[in-house]
């Protein structure tokens, strides 16, 4: 079997364009990526199981733990042998930048961004379109209450959009912040023949012509299973599409503060976005 040649990585914040990126990127047949994968959460479990504190961790070396890190990758892609570049999604990674930098230190991170509101606009707009079910969003009740409990949950540092915002801050002023490209969701979905290009030139690999009235991504079961139907479908034709916001205007107010990459004088981390581009 031929081992992909490369890897690259795929993070950044829910509703943020990460599962149209990897949809369009899949048109390339040297490319396979797709929506958040478990290689993340695998790893990061079996470090605990090796690492300081477990029955394992003195007799289990650095190097026996790296070789540990990257045998999950090669076995988890083993059945992608016809592909040269693998982009793996996940959250995590944003948090995780030492490990990449180390495993594989030629590697790129592309973070997908999107102002934080519109983010929680997102959410609230599949949950509302959910009436009937449980979504696993929220732990119980008194969290799915009202937008207000809605959003202070998700906002959480432990949650999916607190936790993926504090991990995407801290790569961006990070140490391996210039491996990383933050690429802005409403330029990706106004523009792609302008956006993927960069992403090509970051990842240093040859443009490949895609399709972009032509993207489909859907993956019903695993949403199915989230209680949150339709989180990870991508619309055939790329575009952005203008709404108003459902939420109450001091929660968009509170939460449309929070775009810290527009500040881009204290990162060393790469950045695409409307307004990096007129600069």
């Amino acid at each position: 079997m031929n081992n992909p040649l490369k890897y690259h990585f795929i993070t950044g914040l829910p509703r943020s364009g990460s599962t149209l990126l990897s949809a369009i990127l899949l048109q390339n047949p040297k490319f396979y990526a797709g929506m958040s994968s478990p290689v993340g959460t695998l790893v990061h479990n079996m470090l605990e199981q090796v690492g300081a504190g477990s029955e394992f961790g003195p007799v289990i070396s650095k190097d026996k733990r790296r070789r540990l890190v990257k045998g999950i990758f090669d076995s988890y892609y083993s059945d992608q042998e016809n592909k040269e570049v693998i982009f793996d999604t996940s959250r995590t990674w944003s948090a995780n930048m030492p490990l990449i930098a180390d495993i594989f230190p030629q590697s790129k991170v592309i973070a997908c961004v999107r102002n934080v509101a519109w983010i929680m606009d997102s959410i609230e707009r599949l949950y509302a379109s959910n009436p009937f079910e449980i979504t696993k969003l929220f732990n119980n009740g008194v969290e799915r209450n009202t937008v207000y409990s809605r959003i202070e949950a998700l906002a959480m540092p432990n949650r999916l959009v607190g936790y993926s915002w504090s991990a995407l801050r801290e790569a961006y002023y990070g140490k391996h912040a210039n491996s990383l490209l933050i690429v802005d969701y409403e330029f990706l979905a106004r523009a792609p023949e302008k956006v993927i290009p960069l992403i090509y030139d970051f990842v240093e690999e040859p443009y490949f012509e895609h399709d972009f009235s032509n993207v489909n991504y859907d993956a019903p079961d695993f949403d199915q299973a989230l209680g949150l139907h339709g989180m990870h479908k991508v619309r055939r034709e790329v575009n952005l599409s203008s709404r108003a916001t459902i939420l109450p205007p001091d929660l968009f107010e509170q939460y449309g503060k929070l775009s810290f990459w527009n500040n881009q004088s204290s990162s060393r981390a790469n950045v695409i976005t409307v307004k990096s581009r007129d600069q």
